[in-house]
């Protein structure tokens, strides 16, 4: 059963259809942004854990040159140690039909004569190879969907130097390799690098690796910490060329998954709370405006018998419906967004199955964050209802006061129309309520430079790593570092034009408490190919002593230049060497540490060893230099400068770009909504001097030059607090999704700038066009009743 206050409540809900409308759309963005994104969390999370968990993904992992079996059993012995798998893991050389450059397969062993225990394969189509076959492997779907593989396809290969041939006999994913990517390497590319999984003899006996392994996984006891069975593994590997065992949480690809979610958490809570707050202030300032158009029915409802409370609750109630109607919507849309959405992370992680999952409690958290935010807008407002004394509240608003306005006492308004002047005396008049319209326009107008900055950022990024510091066609790597003669091998390849040379070496690198594995690379010091800049995208000279790294590296560390790291080399002698920072460089992807090449032939006690060659190739000659590096058996990895581009642009350029739209979308609703808003308020406050100037012989153009010149003022004094709102915002937020794997760059430009104005004035155009059409229809009769 209604009471009156129910039904007072309907009817005025029916005649505030639209501004209520505006608020709850404006708070459902924000919600959806909440919902979807924790939604997207609790997937990744959930898929992710029991992925793990089922496929039993290691705790530990370790990389070594040669070992014999025999020693696994000795890391089993390890306390703590549940599980072992020892492994033969190398990269081999793929020649696929109607690719010029080569792609590579990275080749993992099967046991022989049981399941894997660990990092167990699960098979998509197909079957594992029997234990007699050596040429069948099963392939990963990411590089079998890319290169469109059956099974039953085959393959040709060149293993350890000689051409084979690869026969597919399944398809299947790995909790290894959710991520999948070579290693240091930030970006997928599902069509060039693909992992196989064969038998053991298969990869064992062509490198000589048969009777022991290069790689070692243990799965540690429940509660059992990882440092002391690390430092074990280290004692009783270092005499067999281990690098250093490591966690999973340094692994890539678990890393890049750990990252990413690290991302969507901060999403959750920071875009939302724009969005609320700009909500707050609708709803504050649409029921102000109706209190205050209320006064005499508040007066009545006291008179009547209905106490402060009542009163209270009652336009409490009006909240409360926007605050539902934005859940509802918002969590709908949310659903709809995140379920479109998760689609998106399949283009850099792979699962079994990735079903995206609503997570519910974010629709209560949504209600009661929404709830919060109302009620912050609103209590001021019920708070002046429920004090409004029924005998003062019978009486009209004292009228406003109509003295010139401070810009006409100082003589800036010679020569402006009255209409001008009025609208400048009615802002004068309600300072606060400008106030808040402005802040309401300003946030609009900052939601709008995100989606543009992210543009802005890509562009930078793809100019900067791709044509600045990346200046090579190709970079070559070894399976083994060489001499100085195999510099010379690859400068006399088909094509080649200019070859510099590059070291890298495993290194752990320690500041204080901190540490980091990386790889340290040798550079010439007057290296063109591979150029370092910095933060001012000035060249940085290699120092003939001293350490160049990854201002993110700097900013973990919390180091500054001149102070002293740790290099502890993970080859050769494994020594550990304090070297000075000489500087830092600026790079968007992962986190490196540059030396001189000879400075890091001085720390490693070698000669000229080269690990590859930075490579600049005749165009004409391309086909020629790929056929001649496709068949070098020494050269382990090739890297086309090209297709790491076209990969960026498949996955992070087209993942961001979903992102940019969505928040483009967002903002159009949220700037539609607030200067919509605004009008309809200004419309309802005003309509009765409006409706006394078209009486008094005003046009209709005149009377709307009034009011929606009030409202053009406004606009411009927010447009430039907007955009100053917005620069902050994209800080806050391309510092939010910036990690050690991968981080974009503050860039905005005048066009971006730009693009935010004109959206703001296109939705302040269309919410004027109806607000226009609103006047028109203007009673001027009743309106012009005198209240009682």
């Amino acid at each position: 059963m209604f009471t009156p206050l129910d039904l007072k409540l309907f009817r005025d809900l029916g005649r505030m259809k639209g501004q209520m409308v505006a608020v709850s759309l404006v708070m459902a963005c924000g919600l959806a942004m909440m919902i979807m994104t924790r939604s997207i969390v609790l997937t990744l999370e959930s898929t992710r854990d029991a992925y793990y968990q089922r496929q039993r993904l290691a705790d530990v992992f370790a990389t070594l040159k040669r070992a014999p079996l025999s020693l696994a059993d000795r890391v089993a012995e390890i306390p703590g140690v549940a599980a072992v798998e020892a492994r033969v893991v190398v990269d081999a050389t793929l020649d696929l039909e109607g690719m010029t450059e080569p792609a590579s397969a990275h080749l993992v062993s099967l046991p022989e004569g049981r399941s894997q225990t660990l990092n167990q394969v699960f098979i998509r189509q197909g079957r594992l190879p029997q234990p007699d076959e050596r040429r069948q492997a099963v392939v990963s779907e990411s590089f079998a969907l890319a290169n469109k593989l059956q099974i039953g396809d085959s393959l040709v290969a060149i293993i350890n130097g000689h051409r084979d041939t690869i026969i597919v006999c399944g398809i299947g994913l790995s909790p290894e390799f959710v991520f999948e990517a070579r290693p240091g390497q930030t970006l997928p590319d599902n069509k060039r690098y693909g992992v196989f999984w064969m038998n053991y003899k298969a990869i064992a006996v062509p490198y000589n690796l048969d009777g022991a392994f290069n790689d070692i996984c243990v799965d540690l006891s429940p509660g059992v910490q990882a440092g002391a069975v690390m430092s074990e593994m280290d004692r009783l590997l270092i005499d067999y060329g281990a690098l250093g065992a490591y966690t999973r949480q340094e692994h890539n690809s678990a890393r890049r998954l750990d990252d990413e979610l690290r991302v969507v958490r901060a999403l959750s809570v920071a875009y939302p709370v724009v969005f609320l707050s700009v909500a707050a202030f609708m709803v504050n300032a649409v029921l102000a405006r109706l209190v205050r158009l209320q006064r005499e029915q508040i007066a009545q409802l006291k008179a009547l018998g209905y106490s402060s409370w009542q009163v209270g609750r009652h336009y409490l109630s009006y909240a409360l419906v926007i605050v539902l109607l934005g859940t509802l919507t918002g969590g709908l849309v949310g659903r709809w967004m995140g379920g479109g959405l998760v689609g998106v992370y399949e283009l850099f992680f792979r699962f079994p199955v990735l079903s995206f999952r609503m997570d519910y409690s974010a629709l209560v958290i949504a209600l009661a964050v929404s709830s919060v935010a109302s009620f912050l807008g609103v209590v001021s407002v019920v708070w002046m209802a429920v004090r409004l004394p029924p005998a003062e509240a019978m009486r009209p608003e004292p009228p406003a006061d109509f003295e010139p306005s401070a810009l006409e006492r100082m003589g800036l308004t010679r020569g402006s129309s009255p209409a001008f002047r009025m609208a400048l005396r009615n802002i004068e008049r309600r300072p606060v309520q400008a106030l808040f319209t402005v802040f309401g326009l300003a946030l609009a107008t900052g939601l709008m430079v995100l989606p543009g900055s992210m543009a802005d950022s890509i562009d930078y990024m793809l100019t900067y790593q791709w044509n600045d510091v990346q200046r090579q066609d190709v970079v070559a790597f070894f399976a083994e570092p060489g001499s100085g003669d195999s510099l010379h091998n690859l400068e006399q390849l088909p094509g080649v034009q200019l070859a510099e040379p590059v070291r890298s070496v495993q290194a752990r690198i320690h500041y204080g408490h901190h540490s980091r594995k990386l790889a340290v690379t040798g550079l010439p010091r007057d290296a063109d190919l591979n150029r370092l800049m910095d933060a001012e995208r000035r060249p940085i000279v290699l120092p003939e002593e001293g350490i160049v790294m990854s201002a993110q590296l700097g900013k973990i560390f919390g180091a500054r230049i001149g102070d002293v790291v740790q290099v502890e080399s993970l080859e050769g002698r494994r020594e550990s060497i304090g070297v000075p920072i000489r500087g830092f460089l600026e790079d968007f992807a992962g986190i490196s540490a540059f030396m001189d090449i000879n400075a890091l032939h001085r720390l490693m006690h070698e000669g000229d060893t080269v690990s590859g060659a930075y490579m600049t190739v005749d165009a004409a000659r391309w086909t020629d230099f790929m056929r001649a590096v496709k068949d070098t058996p020494r050269i382990a990895i090739t890297l086309v400068k090209q297709d790491q581009l076209e990969s960026f642009r498949s996955t992070t350029g087209q993942s961001i770009g979903i992102l940019r739209r969505l928040y483009l979308v967002l903002a159009v609703v949220v700037a539609f909504g607030v200067v919509y808003n605004s009008a309809r308020i200004a419309l309802s406050e005003r309509s009765r001097d409006l409706a006394t100037l078209r009486v008094i012989g005003f046009t209709q153009r005149e009377v709307a030059g009034v009011l929606l010149g009030e409202l053009l003022l406004l606009i411009l004094t927010a447009l430039p607090a907007g955009l100053f709102f917005g620069k902050g915002l994209a800080t806050f937020i391309i510092a939010s999704v910036s990690t050690e794997t991968i981080r974009m760059p503050l860039v905005i430009s005048v066009h971006t700038y730009t693009m935010a104005v004109l959206v703001v004035g296109a939705a302040s155009c269309a919410s004027f066009m109806v607000v226009g059409r609103m006047l028109r229809k203007l009673d001027m009769v009743g309106v012009l009743k005198a209240r009682d």
